[in-house]
């Protein structure tokens, strides 16, 4: 069976306009360790099981003894030697009438939230299968969505990073309030929020419905400690820039270097953006720290279209 992965061909809200002929970075994301060499007959064998554990009959009764219940379930305990369940399975290869019967007998257990060996929950991949009434169907049946991967992604990062205007919104509408707040609060391994992922491939849509859901405008990725501003800046979108101005975010917060977005023009040709950030910069922050200016040349370009990681540092153990 063919695997159909995400693309995010169909996003039409995103303005990179200093970034033509630039290759566009690949968002092709991984999916299942071992799902390359998951070949036809080997999925069929897999479907087989399902039915021969009898996925989508009716739950037991009380009256079933408890041998014929364990029995009924015991595909729950399924894995392969890469940590995906049957479920993980089904959603890999867009089974929809199994994906269904399988949430349907586990609405508010922890099969839901079981994680693969690249700690990536059936929501997980939902999201990166582009299959937005599965994450609807996962979500009010009780999953996690806060739960990372071994990126540190919970899967709204992940959508914010695809521009996956679908998912993000299925998940947004369908998540508990505190759960949303810790989504959208959460950096990643690489030290980026859900905003700053969204600023830095450019999602206007995502941008302004996440600031509206309440998501910290100012708030500073942990590389460099700067705001989606500084990143807007960075990647010389006007548009974002203005946008974000708009919303408030603040023109005159310091990066970790003690730049504010105004310094990180210095060295780009956007005329635009300097002028659109001059008369909203402080005066007295508008010329690069002399001490430092070395510092402002090492912050520029630190940040691309992917974000950059901490090899040296350990995250919950990962």
């Amino acid at each position: 069976m063919d695997l159909h992965r995400t693309s995010i061909l169909n996003q039409m809200d995103y303005n990179r306009e200093s970034k033509e002929g630039k290759p566009s970075p690949s968002t092709e994301e991984r999916l299942d360790s071992g799902l390359d060499s998951l070949k036809e007959e080997e999925y069929q064998a897999v479907a087989a099981e399902i039915r021969r554990l009898q996925v989508d009959c009716e739950p037991p009764q009380r009256s079933q003894c408890p041998a014929v219940t364990a029995q009924l379930h015991q595909w729950k305990t399924e894995t392969t030697e890469d940590g995906d369940t049957l479920l993980h399975l089904a959603i890999i290869h867009e089974a929809k009438d199994y994906m269904k019967a399988m949430i349907d007998q586990s609405k508010n257990t922890d099969f839901l939230n079981i994680q693969n060996d690249l700690r990536q929950t059936p929501l997980h991949l939902a999201v990166i299968t582009n299959q937005a009434e599965v994450c609807q169907h996962l979500l009010q049946s009780g999953c996690d969505p806060t739960l990372v991967d071994n990126r540190g992604d919970t899967p709204l990062h992940i959508a914010c990073r695809h521009g996956n205007l679908l998912c993000f919104s299925v998940i947004t509408q369908n998540s508990q309030k505190e759960h949303l707040r810790t989504m959208m609060a959460a950096c990643n391994y690489n030290g980026l929020n859900c905003l700053h992922l969204a600023s830095v491939h450019g999602f206007l849509s995502l941008v302004e419905s996440m600031v509206e859901l309440g998501a910290d405008i100012n708030a500073k990725e942990q590389h460099n400690g700067r705001s989606a501003l500084h990143l807007a800046v960075d990647q010389q979108n006007l548009s974002l820039v203005k946008l974000l101005l708009k919303k408030g975010a603040d023109p005159n917060l310091l990066s970790s270097g003690g730049h504010t977005p105004y310094h990180l023009t210095y060295g780009y040709g956007s005329l635009d953006i300097r002028q659109e950030l001059y008369l909203q910069t402080s005066p007295d922050l508008r010329e690069l720290p002399e001490s430092e200016s070395d510092d402002s040349e090492e912050e520029e370009g630190n940040i691309s279209d992917e974000e950059v990681g901490y090899d040296d540092i350990q995250w919950n153990g990962h």
